[in-house]
Protein backbone atom coordinates (compact mmCIF):
# COMPACT_ATOMS: atom_id res chain seq x y z
CA UNK A 1 0.00 0.00 0.00
CA UNK A 2 1.03 3.63 -0.52
CA UNK A 3 3.83 1.70 -3.14
CA UNK A 4 3.63 4.91 -5.62
CA UNK A 5 3.00 7.71 -3.30
CA UNK A 6 6.31 6.47 -1.28
CA UNK A 7 8.75 6.29 -4.13
CA UNK A 8 7.34 9.53 -5.45
CA UNK A 9 8.15 11.31 -1.48
CA UNK A 10 11.69 9.12 -1.54
CA UNK A 11 12.67 10.89 -4.55
CA UNK A 12 11.57 14.44 -3.81
CA UNK A 13 13.32 14.02 -0.30
CA UNK A 14 16.76 12.71 -2.31
CA UNK A 15 16.31 15.40 -5.28
CA UNK A 16 15.87 17.89 -2.06
CA UNK A 17 19.53 16.94 -0.45
CA UNK A 18 22.53 18.50 -1.57
CA UNK A 19 25.55 15.44 -2.71
CA UNK A 20 27.81 15.30 0.57
CA UNK A 21 31.73 16.42 -0.22
CA UNK A 22 32.68 12.69 -0.35
CA UNK A 23 30.01 11.97 -2.87
CA UNK A 24 31.06 14.81 -5.29
CA UNK A 25 35.43 13.77 -4.80
CA UNK A 26 34.01 10.19 -6.28
CA UNK A 27 31.71 11.41 -8.92
CA UNK A 28 34.81 13.82 -10.12
CA UNK A 29 37.22 10.62 -9.21
CA UNK A 30 34.95 8.69 -11.41
CA UNK A 31 34.85 10.87 -14.50
CA UNK A 32 38.29 11.44 -14.96
CA UNK A 33 38.54 7.82 -15.12
CA UNK A 34 36.02 7.10 -17.69
CA UNK A 35 38.06 9.78 -19.83
CA UNK A 36 40.84 7.95 -19.19
CA UNK A 37 39.20 4.87 -20.76
CA UNK A 38 38.22 6.54 -23.73
CA UNK A 39 41.18 7.30 -24.52
CA UNK A 40 42.90 3.87 -23.69
CA UNK A 41 40.19 2.44 -26.26
CA UNK A 42 40.69 4.71 -29.11
CA UNK A 43 44.93 4.23 -29.30
CA UNK A 44 44.43 0.15 -28.66
CA UNK A 45 41.54 -0.03 -31.24
CA UNK A 46 43.59 2.36 -33.69
CA UNK A 47 45.83 0.09 -36.50
CA UNK A 48 49.73 -0.04 -36.61
CA UNK A 49 50.58 1.79 -40.23
CA UNK A 50 53.73 2.36 -41.67
CA UNK A 51 53.68 6.15 -42.80
CA UNK A 52 56.21 8.75 -43.43
CA UNK A 53 57.26 10.76 -40.59
CA UNK A 54 56.89 14.51 -40.09
CA UNK A 55 59.11 16.82 -38.05
CA UNK A 56 57.02 18.91 -35.08
CA UNK A 57 57.90 21.51 -33.05
CA UNK A 58 56.84 21.53 -29.48
CA UNK A 59 55.68 24.56 -28.26
CA UNK A 60 57.21 24.98 -25.19
CA UNK A 61 61.12 24.57 -27.06
CA UNK A 62 61.69 20.94 -25.99
CA UNK A 63 63.28 18.80 -27.79
CA UNK A 64 62.09 18.03 -31.34
CA UNK A 65 60.25 15.01 -31.99
CA UNK A 66 58.81 12.57 -34.51
CA UNK A 67 55.17 12.07 -34.68
CA UNK A 68 53.62 9.74 -37.74
CA UNK A 69 50.70 11.04 -39.43
CA UNK A 70 48.35 8.44 -37.36
CA UNK A 71 49.35 9.08 -34.42
CA UNK A 72 48.55 12.89 -35.21
CA UNK A 73 45.27 11.58 -36.19
CA UNK A 74 44.86 9.50 -33.25
CA UNK A 75 45.78 12.50 -31.09
CA UNK A 76 43.37 14.70 -32.67
CA UNK A 77 40.43 12.00 -32.11
CA UNK A 78 41.44 11.54 -28.62
CA UNK A 79 41.31 15.13 -28.23
CA UNK A 80 37.65 15.68 -29.59
CA UNK A 81 36.37 12.92 -27.47
CA UNK A 82 38.38 14.07 -24.40
CA UNK A 83 36.13 17.02 -25.05
CA UNK A 84 32.84 15.07 -25.49
CA UNK A 85 33.42 13.13 -22.24
CA UNK A 86 34.12 16.57 -20.31
CA UNK A 87 30.62 17.67 -21.17
CA UNK A 88 28.97 14.47 -20.35
CA UNK A 89 28.41 15.74 -16.45
CA UNK A 90 27.53 18.81 -17.58
CA UNK A 91 24.90 16.94 -20.20
CA UNK A 92 24.08 15.11 -16.76
CA UNK A 93 23.54 17.53 -14.83
CA UNK A 94 21.23 19.57 -16.94
CA UNK A 95 18.89 16.50 -16.90
CA UNK A 96 18.84 16.23 -13.54
CA UNK A 97 18.16 19.90 -13.04
CA UNK A 98 14.81 19.45 -14.71
CA UNK A 99 14.00 16.10 -12.98
CA UNK A 100 14.64 17.99 -10.04
CA UNK A 101 11.96 20.68 -10.80
CA UNK A 102 9.54 19.02 -8.59
CA UNK A 103 6.51 20.01 -6.02
CA UNK A 104 9.51 19.43 -3.11
CA UNK A 105 12.56 20.93 -4.47
CA UNK A 106 10.32 24.14 -5.32
CA UNK A 107 8.75 24.73 -2.77
CA UNK A 108 12.69 24.56 -0.96
CA UNK A 109 13.81 27.04 -3.40
CA UNK A 110 10.60 29.62 -2.79
CA UNK A 111 10.61 29.00 1.13
CA UNK A 112 14.85 29.94 0.89
CA UNK A 113 14.61 32.71 -0.71
CA UNK A 114 11.59 34.73 0.03
CA UNK A 115 8.45 35.02 1.76
CA UNK A 116 6.27 32.12 0.26
CA UNK A 117 2.96 33.37 -1.04
CA UNK A 118 -0.35 31.74 -1.51
CA UNK A 119 -0.27 32.31 -5.21
CA UNK A 120 3.30 30.77 -5.35
CA UNK A 121 1.94 28.15 -3.39
CA UNK A 122 -1.15 27.07 -5.54
CA UNK A 123 0.95 26.66 -8.21
CA UNK A 124 3.35 24.55 -6.95
CA UNK A 125 0.69 22.20 -5.23
CA UNK A 126 -0.41 21.59 -8.43
CA UNK A 127 1.58 18.61 -8.87
CA UNK A 128 1.02 17.05 -5.70
CA UNK A 129 -2.34 17.63 -6.50
CA UNK A 130 -2.54 15.69 -9.55
CA UNK A 131 -0.51 12.84 -7.80
CA UNK A 132 -2.77 12.69 -4.97
CA UNK A 133 -5.97 12.39 -7.36
CA UNK A 134 -4.46 9.88 -9.30
CA UNK A 135 -3.59 7.80 -6.63
CA UNK A 136 -7.78 7.94 -5.54
CA UNK A 137 -8.12 10.19 -2.71
CA UNK A 138 -10.78 11.70 -2.58
CA UNK A 139 -11.22 15.66 -3.72
CA UNK A 140 -12.47 16.38 -0.43
CA UNK A 141 -9.32 15.29 1.51
CA UNK A 142 -6.80 16.60 -1.33
CA UNK A 143 -8.45 20.16 -0.19
CA UNK A 144 -7.96 19.61 3.53
CA UNK A 145 -4.56 18.47 3.01
CA UNK A 146 -3.98 21.77 0.77
CA UNK A 147 -5.32 23.60 3.33
CA UNK A 148 -3.41 22.18 6.04
CA UNK A 149 0.08 22.90 3.97
CA UNK A 150 -0.67 26.41 3.18
CA UNK A 151 -1.11 27.05 6.93
CA UNK A 152 1.88 25.84 8.17
CA UNK A 153 3.96 27.24 5.06
CA UNK A 154 2.63 30.10 3.34
CA UNK A 155 4.49 33.53 4.38
CA UNK A 156 7.00 31.60 5.66
CA UNK A 157 10.94 32.13 4.72
CA UNK A 158 13.52 29.23 6.76
CA UNK A 159 17.26 28.70 6.41
CA UNK A 160 17.72 26.23 4.32
CA UNK A 161 19.56 23.83 6.96
CA UNK A 162 15.83 24.14 8.58
CA UNK A 163 13.78 24.07 5.22
CA UNK A 164 13.29 20.90 4.48
CA UNK A 165 12.79 19.61 8.25
CA UNK A 166 9.84 22.27 7.96
CA UNK A 167 8.44 21.10 4.72
CA UNK A 168 8.42 17.85 5.75
CA UNK A 169 6.57 18.42 9.21
CA UNK A 170 3.75 20.70 7.19
CA UNK A 171 3.28 17.48 4.91
CA UNK A 172 3.25 15.20 7.92
CA UNK A 173 0.46 17.32 9.60
CA UNK A 174 -1.12 18.30 6.45
CA UNK A 175 -2.07 13.72 6.08
CA UNK A 176 -2.78 13.48 9.30
CA UNK A 177 -4.98 15.73 8.83
CA UNK A 178 -7.29 13.89 7.28
CA UNK A 179 -6.93 10.68 9.37
CA UNK A 180 -8.98 9.77 12.17
CA UNK A 181 -7.54 7.28 14.46
CA UNK A 182 -10.16 4.74 16.42
CA UNK A 183 -10.44 3.78 20.03
CA UNK A 184 -8.24 0.44 20.82
CA UNK A 185 -10.61 -1.85 20.13
CA UNK A 186 -10.01 -4.51 22.28
CA UNK A 187 -9.78 -2.28 25.12
CA UNK A 188 -13.18 -0.78 23.99
CA UNK A 189 -14.99 -3.98 24.36
CA UNK A 190 -13.60 -4.96 27.63
CA UNK A 191 -14.05 -1.77 29.87
CA UNK A 192 -17.97 -1.91 28.33
CA UNK A 193 -19.93 -3.54 30.81
CA UNK A 194 -22.39 -6.60 29.98
CA UNK A 195 -22.90 -7.97 25.87
CA UNK A 196 -21.35 -6.21 22.51
CA UNK A 197 -23.17 -6.28 19.65
CA UNK A 198 -20.95 -5.48 16.52
CA UNK A 199 -22.91 -5.55 13.35
CA UNK A 200 -21.07 -5.57 9.80
CA UNK A 201 -22.67 -3.52 6.22
CA UNK A 202 -21.34 -3.89 2.75
CA UNK A 203 -22.27 -4.26 -0.79
CA UNK A 204 -21.43 -8.26 -2.11
CA UNK A 205 -17.80 -9.19 -2.50
CA UNK A 206 -15.89 -6.95 -0.25
CA UNK A 207 -14.86 -9.82 2.60
CA UNK A 208 -17.04 -9.15 4.64
CA UNK A 209 -17.57 -12.27 6.33
CA UNK A 210 -14.01 -13.47 5.74
CA UNK A 211 -13.29 -9.83 8.10
CA UNK A 212 -15.75 -11.28 10.68
CA UNK A 213 -13.92 -14.60 11.22
CA UNK A 214 -10.36 -12.27 11.78
CA UNK A 215 -12.12 -10.17 14.40
CA UNK A 216 -13.17 -13.26 15.92
CA UNK A 217 -9.57 -14.65 15.41
CA UNK A 218 -8.93 -11.75 17.37
CA UNK A 219 -10.92 -11.80 19.99
CA UNK A 220 -10.42 -15.42 20.68
CA UNK A 221 -6.83 -14.26 20.92
CA UNK A 222 -7.32 -12.11 23.70
CA UNK A 223 -9.10 -14.56 25.64
CA UNK A 224 -12.83 -12.68 25.24
CA UNK A 225 -15.76 -14.93 24.31
CA UNK A 226 -18.04 -14.61 20.92
CA UNK A 227 -20.67 -16.02 18.86
CA UNK A 228 -21.44 -15.64 15.64
CA UNK A 229 -24.85 -14.37 13.94
CA UNK A 230 -25.11 -15.65 10.09
CA UNK A 231 -27.98 -13.08 9.02
CA UNK A 232 -27.07 -12.84 5.34
CA UNK A 233 -29.72 -15.47 4.66
CA UNK A 234 -30.00 -14.52 0.95
CA UNK A 235 -26.62 -15.10 -1.04
CA UNK A 236 -25.84 -18.63 -1.45
CA UNK A 237 -23.38 -20.45 0.56
CA UNK A 238 -23.36 -17.64 2.76
CA UNK A 239 -24.19 -19.33 5.84
CA UNK A 240 -22.36 -22.47 5.11
CA UNK A 241 -19.41 -20.08 4.38
CA UNK A 242 -19.78 -18.42 7.98
CA UNK A 243 -20.35 -22.19 9.69
CA UNK A 244 -17.08 -23.23 8.14
CA UNK A 245 -14.85 -20.41 9.87
CA UNK A 246 -16.68 -20.82 13.00
CA UNK A 247 -16.10 -24.70 12.88
CA UNK A 248 -12.43 -23.99 12.25
CA UNK A 249 -12.56 -20.85 15.20
CA UNK A 250 -14.56 -23.41 17.47
CA UNK A 251 -16.46 -20.59 18.47
CA UNK A 252 -20.62 -20.74 18.31
CA UNK A 253 -23.44 -19.97 15.36
CA UNK A 254 -26.46 -18.91 15.52
CA UNK A 255 -28.00 -19.45 12.29
CA UNK A 256 -31.69 -19.84 10.47
CA UNK A 257 -33.07 -20.84 6.86
CA UNK A 258 -32.34 -19.23 4.08
CA UNK A 259 -34.62 -16.34 2.83
CA UNK A 260 -35.39 -15.92 7.11
CA UNK A 261 -35.57 -12.96 8.51
CA UNK A 262 -31.96 -11.70 9.29
CA UNK A 263 -33.55 -9.74 12.30
CA UNK A 264 -34.68 -12.66 13.56
CA UNK A 265 -30.93 -14.02 13.20
CA UNK A 266 -29.49 -11.17 15.06
CA UNK A 267 -32.48 -11.43 18.12
CA UNK A 268 -31.59 -15.38 18.40
CA UNK A 269 -28.03 -14.02 18.64
CA UNK A 270 -28.52 -12.02 21.85
CA UNK A 271 -30.63 -14.48 23.73
CA UNK A 272 -27.95 -17.21 22.93
CA UNK A 273 -24.97 -14.67 24.62
CA UNK A 274 -27.18 -13.48 26.97
CA UNK A 275 -27.54 -17.27 28.25
CA UNK A 276 -24.00 -18.45 27.65
CA UNK A 277 -22.64 -15.05 29.13
CA UNK A 278 -20.66 -14.47 25.94
CA UNK A 279 -18.83 -10.73 25.52
CA UNK A 280 -19.19 -10.63 22.11
CA UNK A 281 -22.18 -10.89 18.93
CA UNK A 282 -20.44 -10.57 15.44
CA UNK A 283 -23.47 -10.32 13.21
CA UNK A 284 -23.06 -11.03 9.14
CA UNK A 285 -25.57 -8.84 6.97
CA UNK A 286 -26.26 -9.44 3.26
CA UNK A 287 -24.56 -7.66 1.14
CA UNK A 288 -25.94 -4.53 -0.60
CA UNK A 289 -25.30 -2.46 -3.61
CA UNK A 290 -25.28 0.92 -2.10
CA UNK A 291 -27.15 2.12 -4.94
CA UNK A 292 -30.07 0.69 -3.55
CA UNK A 293 -31.60 2.98 -0.77
CA UNK A 294 -34.40 0.83 -0.53
CA UNK A 295 -32.41 -2.33 -0.24
CA UNK A 296 -30.28 -0.54 3.13
CA UNK A 297 -33.10 0.16 4.69
CA UNK A 298 -34.04 -3.04 5.11
CA UNK A 299 -30.82 -3.06 7.43
CA UNK A 300 -32.42 -0.87 9.60
CA UNK A 301 -34.68 -3.50 11.64
CA UNK A 302 -31.56 -5.35 12.13
CA UNK A 303 -30.17 -2.57 13.95
CA UNK A 304 -33.61 -1.58 15.81
CA UNK A 305 -33.85 -5.51 17.02
CA UNK A 306 -29.67 -5.86 17.95
CA UNK A 307 -28.46 -2.28 19.13
CA UNK A 308 -25.48 -2.94 17.86
CA UNK A 309 -22.45 -0.92 20.32
CA UNK A 310 -20.82 -0.79 16.86
CA UNK A 311 -21.69 -0.62 13.26
CA UNK A 312 -19.14 -1.68 10.82
CA UNK A 313 -18.69 -0.69 6.99
CA UNK A 314 -16.40 -3.27 5.60
CA UNK A 315 -15.11 -2.00 1.72
CA UNK A 316 -12.68 -2.49 -0.75
CA UNK A 317 -9.63 -0.92 -0.34
CA UNK A 318 -8.38 -1.22 -4.21
CA UNK A 319 -11.77 0.37 -5.20
CA UNK A 320 -10.64 3.52 -4.09
CA UNK A 321 -13.13 6.17 -4.88
CA UNK A 322 -15.84 3.34 -5.21
CA UNK A 323 -15.15 2.53 -1.68
CA UNK A 324 -15.51 6.03 -0.34
CA UNK A 325 -18.77 6.92 -1.73
CA UNK A 326 -19.87 3.19 -0.81
CA UNK A 327 -19.31 3.98 3.03
CA UNK A 328 -20.50 7.71 2.61
CA UNK A 329 -23.65 6.11 1.48
CA UNK A 330 -23.55 3.78 4.12
CA UNK A 331 -22.87 6.44 6.80
CA UNK A 332 -25.96 8.06 5.15
CA UNK A 333 -28.18 5.56 5.63
CA UNK A 334 -27.47 3.54 8.82
CA UNK A 335 -24.62 5.97 10.85
CA UNK A 336 -21.86 3.85 10.76
CA UNK A 337 -19.32 3.93 13.69
CA UNK A 338 -16.30 2.83 12.05
CA UNK A 339 -14.83 1.19 9.05
CA UNK A 340 -12.46 -1.84 7.91
CA UNK A 341 -11.22 -1.92 4.41
CA UNK A 342 -9.95 -5.13 3.16
CA UNK A 343 -7.17 -6.18 0.49
CA UNK A 344 -5.20 -3.54 1.57
CA UNK A 345 -2.05 -5.65 0.88
CA UNK A 346 -2.73 -5.35 -2.89
CA UNK A 347 -4.01 -1.60 -2.83
CA UNK A 348 -0.42 0.67 -4.50
CA UNK A 349 -2.66 3.38 -4.46
CA UNK A 350 -4.28 3.22 -1.15
CA UNK A 351 -6.40 6.40 -1.91
CA UNK A 352 -9.35 5.25 0.10
CA UNK A 353 -7.11 4.42 3.23
CA UNK A 354 -6.40 8.24 2.75
CA UNK A 355 -9.83 9.86 2.53
CA UNK A 356 -12.66 7.81 4.33
CA UNK A 357 -12.10 9.05 7.89
CA UNK A 358 -12.45 12.37 6.27
CA UNK A 359 -15.33 12.35 4.05
CA UNK A 360 -17.60 9.94 6.89
CA UNK A 361 -15.48 11.54 9.93
CA UNK A 362 -15.29 8.14 11.18
CA UNK A 363 -12.22 5.80 11.99
CA UNK A 364 -10.84 3.00 10.54
CA UNK A 365 -10.35 0.19 12.48
CA UNK A 366 -8.92 -2.25 10.59
CA UNK A 367 -7.03 -3.16 7.40
CA UNK A 368 -7.29 -6.51 5.72
CA UNK A 369 -3.73 -7.72 4.50
CA UNK A 370 -4.58 -11.13 3.87
CA UNK A 371 -6.53 -14.34 3.76
CA UNK A 372 -5.05 -15.79 7.04
CA UNK A 373 -7.16 -15.26 9.98
CA UNK A 374 -4.26 -13.13 11.65
CA UNK A 375 -3.66 -10.72 8.41
CA UNK A 376 -5.86 -7.55 9.94
CA UNK A 377 -3.88 -4.56 10.73
CA UNK A 378 -5.03 -2.43 13.70
CA UNK A 379 -5.20 0.85 12.06
CA UNK A 380 -2.93 3.91 13.20
CA UNK A 381 -2.12 7.13 11.93
CA UNK A 382 1.57 6.14 12.86
CA UNK A 383 1.20 2.80 10.30
CA UNK A 384 0.08 5.61 7.31
CA UNK A 385 3.01 7.76 7.50
CA UNK A 386 5.56 4.70 7.86
CA UNK A 387 3.90 3.24 4.41
CA UNK A 388 4.13 7.04 2.65
CA UNK A 389 7.84 7.26 4.27
CA UNK A 390 7.46 10.41 6.46
CA UNK A 391 8.28 8.24 9.35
Amino acid sequence: MFEFLKKKISSWIGNGKEKPKKQKEKDVKKSREKKKGIAKKIKADKPEKKTSKIKVAEDNNQESRLLTKDEKETKGEVSVLLDEAERIPEDKANAQKEEKSNFFTKLFKKITSSKLLQKDFDDIFQEFEIILLENNVALEAVDKIKDNLSINLVGQQVKKTEAQARIMQALKDSILSVLIEPQDFIKQIKNHEGTFTIVFFGINGTGKTTSIAKIAYLLKKNGISCVLAAGDTFRAASIEQLKIHADRLKVPIVSSSYNADPASVAFEAKKYASAHKIKVILIDTAGRMYTKANLLKEMEKIIRVSQPNLKIFVGESITGNDAIDQAKTFNDVIGIDGIILSKADIDEKAGAILSVSYVTKKPIYFLGTGQNYEDLLPFTKKTVLKNIGLE
